[in-house]
């Protein structure tokens, strides 16, 4: 009676132990899948900058990054506001839209982008601040409603620009993306870490298309970019 309850035992186990195997193994099947599915989705979007200067875009969108404290830009968001300029150049728009996040008090990611975007010589009117751009999708629902653009340019990195074009088209906008890595980042593997888990959430938003923090007025990107600047 007691060998019989044992072997009962064990063999419980080893169904919750299949089952919890099973559960895992789909898990990650599906994350592998939605995964490749936002990649391939884009894919046909993602073009060169050669490409890009004909497309003559409603803006050029730059995601937001890191912002050092003494408002100097990280490698990854410098490298994005660099390519902007050089596409806004090459005349593949004439409007810059700086997407990034102003939550905190002392902590501006557009204004930043636009300072060092007027740097390398854009004029000041032709740039656009979202401070409300807290997340990929967020900055797109944004383009499209609060500024109104229709065909837009991505500027982000390879790690990223799946998700982005993804996420703009899905939301209707006419989205193509440019990729701006120029070397290695220190974070690059937990960069790609990361962004397997977000494709898998952007597939949910693109489906859902929940509403972002933040609308308000309309500010059309047709305007003046400086009637974004936070008035001191």
């Amino acid at each position: 009676m007691k060998r019989n309850t044992k072997s009962k035992g064990k063999l419980h186990i080893r169904m919750i132990a299949v089952i919890l195997a099973l559960i895992f193994l789909t898990g990650v099947a599906a994350v592998c899948f939605l995964n490749i599915w936002v990649i391939e989705k884009a894919d046909d979007y993602v073009i060169s900058a050669e490409e890009a200067k004909e497309l003559n875009a409603d803006c050029i969108i730059v995601l937001g990054a890191l912002v050092y404290p003494d408002g100097s830009l990280s490698d990854i968001l410098r490298h994005r506001v660099m390519t902007a300029v050089e596409l806004f150049n090459l005349g593949a728009s004439d409007r810059l839209l700086m997407s990034g996040d102003n939550s905190r008090e002392n902590y501006n990611e557009s204004a930043a982008m636009k300072a060092y975007a007027v740097k390398l010589g854009v004029p000041s009117e032709k740039i656009f601040q979202d401070y409300a751009g807290f997340s990929t999708y967020e900055t797109m629902y944004r383009a499209r409603d609060v500024f109104r653009a229709k065909k837009v340019i991505i500027v982000t990195q390879k790690f990223h620009i799946s998700r982005a074009v993804y996420l703009a088209r899905s939301l209707g906008l006419e989205a193509y993306g440019v990729i701006c890595d120029r070397g290695t980042y220190q974070t690059e593997f937990i960069n790609n870490l990361r962004e397997t888990g977000a494709r898998v959430k952007a597939v949910y938003s693109a489906v859902f298309q929940p509403k972002p923090t933040y609308l308000g007025d309309a500010i059309p990107i047709s305007g003046n970019g400086d009637d974004t600047d936070i008035q001191e």
